[in-house]
């Protein structure tokens, strides 16, 4: 299996994407530029985090407009398994590949921390790894990361399945208390109705590795690979 992490001007997690992809998880990955006008042939592609284009305009509103973007989009929309982590998950908003948008965090400031995140659906290429309401330790780092729909996109997320994981405390508790930013409803990821396109706004590549404080992270890469084996079967 082979993997794409695709770093645009700003990006600053695409390293750790990739060392996550090729040193942890030990599989095939290639680094590849925004204004690439040409995609290769992938079983997933990785749009990391970072501040695409310094956040001008709004988060990912620039790189939307990447060469590479538009591929990206026919690989999606093809059925291709795409993961938008933090400033790839607001990527995957502006180009409507996911609904919603993103807000300011409520506070209004940066946001560096430990959260945890409880797993609301099980059966997807992103999570068939992970018990159903096991809740993970993984970071944000973030200053837009408040999610937002309207009252119809947010009963369509929650009647297809599409809300994967929500913010809570460590028994997996969803309140206000345990919302860093002010989601909607503690909102940390969501993919789209094909389940194909996912995006969240914590770090699993950061959460990999025993030394890094959290190896749940890991548990999503797990579950991608998971899915890319059995469709090959």
């Amino acid at each position: 299996m082979k993997y794409a992490v695709v770093t645009f001007p700003g990006s600053n997690c695409d390293w750790d994407t990739y060392y996550a992809v090729k040193d942890v998880m030990k599989e095939e990955v290639d680094m590849l530029w925004h204004g690439d006008n040409e995609l290769g042939k992938y079983d997933c592609i990785i749009l990391p985090g970072g501040f695409s284009y310094g956040d001008y305009l709004r988060a990912g509103a620039i790189a939307k407009f990447s060469p590479l973007m538009k591929e990206i989009i026919n690989y999606a929309n093809a059925g291709g398994l795409i993961i938008g982590i933090c400033n790839g998950f607001q990527i995957l908003l502006e180009t409507n590949l996911l609904p919603g948008a993103m807000l300011q965090n409520k506070n209004v400031h940066f946001i560096c921390k430990q959260v945890y995140v409880k797993l609301n659906n099980s059966n997807t290429p992103f999570t068939n790894a992970i018990n159903k309401n096991d809740v993970l330790n993984i970071p944000i780092a973030h200053m837009d990361g408040n999610y937002y729909c309207d009252i119809k996109t947010y009963k369509e997320l929650e009647e297809n399945g599409q809300i994967l994981f929500k913010y809570s405390d460590s028994n997996g508790n969803i309140s206000d208390n345990a919302n860093p930013n002010g989601s909607l409803a503690n909102i940390a990821g969501i993919c789209n109705a094909k389940k194909n396109v996912f995006g969240l706004m914590p770090h699993p590549e950061r959460a990999v590795e025993k030394i890094l404080g959290s190896e749940d992270g890991k548990k999503i890469f797990l579950s991608i690979r998971n899915h890319i084996l059995q469709s090959k079967n």
